[in-house]
């Protein structure tokens, strides 16, 4: 059974749940907000190849008697659809003091775990799909609402520029500034330039997408948000390069099937449905014979950036800068 997540209050008395999809930050609030009240210290992780490394284990601490004496929450991570068949066993057992909550990453329409559970009523599923800036603005507000603290939109807007679109960098930072005011109740912008930091939320992966997209006004801000390293620049024209060899199967696909959406629905690995847009725009950027030129350069960069290691960050910058132009 589907359910969103302001639904769940009604059906929290079922005894399998599967959370699915990007928002790891809003998986974490509802576990947190619906299921450890009721649960408290009572509550067991495993990660699923923990499960299947020892499963007859796994199911002698369920089922055991010892383990009915109190409610216990199960919460399981990573989950797949190689567990499916031991939640078709679990269902039928009887799990009166138990909840089991699985919690995977994305989970496409033809996944056979989420098939059984959007189709079997006595199973729920709730998918997260990704914040937008108009979601994390409302957290942010609430929280120092609820604070009582004052703070300009300019700081809220800062705010949630540097969440990147994530709930849970969000409430990290939000923390951050929690520590920081003790018994202040107001805090200004710089303040809040100070407290976030960029570099541990925009990636690797980010930077290159944004850049190979030719959305330049992006691509400079994560440069300039971010302390990159030495070290760095070969792990950023690698992913260049990767990311390139991509583009060069989505267009050879695309000769096949006509259509961009057709082409990144079916390729594989599967691109995730919050990069897709983004995959659009470098397919139309970037021609077969486009893509062919641009691996030449990569090469070049880095070949360059190891005979010039101590320049290799400005040699990367201004490939990234060239890259990145509109006319390019």
């Amino acid at each position: 059974m589907i359910l969103k997540t302001h639904e769940l209050n009604k059906k929290i008395n079922a005894k399998i749940f599967l959370f699915h999809g990007v928002n790891e930050g809003q998986k974490e609030e509802v576990i947190d907000n619906k299921f450890k009240p009721i649960f408290g210290n009572n509550i067991s992780k495993y990660y699923e190849k923990e499960i299947f490394s020892d499963i007859e284990g796994f199911y002698n601490q369920i089922l055991s008697k010892s383990f009915f004496e109190k409610n216990k929450l199960i919460i399981i991570k990573d989950a797949t659809d190689k567990i499916k068949d031991e939640i078709v066993i679990l269902k039928e057992k009887k799990l009166d003091d138990i909840k089991i909550v699985l919690v995977s990453n994305v989970l496409d329409k033809k996944s056979k775990l989420r098939n059984l559970f959007e189709k079997d009523k006595d199973l729920i599923t709730i998918a997260f799909y990704s914040d937008n800036n108009q979601t994390l603005s409302s957290i942010t507000k609430s929280f120092f609402l609820k604070k009582k603290i004052s703070i300009s939109q300019e700081s809220i807007n800062l705010i949630v520029n540097r969440a990147c679109g994530e709930r849970k960098s969000l409430n990290n930072e939000l923390k951050k500034i929690e520590n920081f005011l003790l018994s202040k109740n107001k805090i200004s912008v710089e303040e809040i330039h100070a407290l976030t930091n960029l570099s541990g939320n925009y990636s690797i992966n980010e930077l290159v997408d944004n850049c190979l997209a030719k959305n330049r006004q992006k691509t400079i801000y994560i440069l300039n948000e971010n302390n990159f390293s030495l070290e760095d620049a070969i792990i950023i024209i690698r992913t260049f390069l990767i990311k390139t060899k991509r583009l060069i199967k989505l267009n050879q696909n695309l000769l096949i099937h006509k259509s961009i959406d057709k082409t990144i629905v079916g390729f594989k690995p599967p691109i995730f449905w919050k990069d897709k847009e983004l995959v659009k725009n470098q397919i139309k950027i970037w021609t077969l014979d486009k893509t062919y030129k641009l691996i030449e350069e990569i090469n070049k960069v880095e070949l360059n950036i190891k005979k010039n290691s101590i320049n290799s960050l400005n040699i990367l910058f201004d490939f990234i800068s060239n890259t990145s132009k509109s006319n390019n």
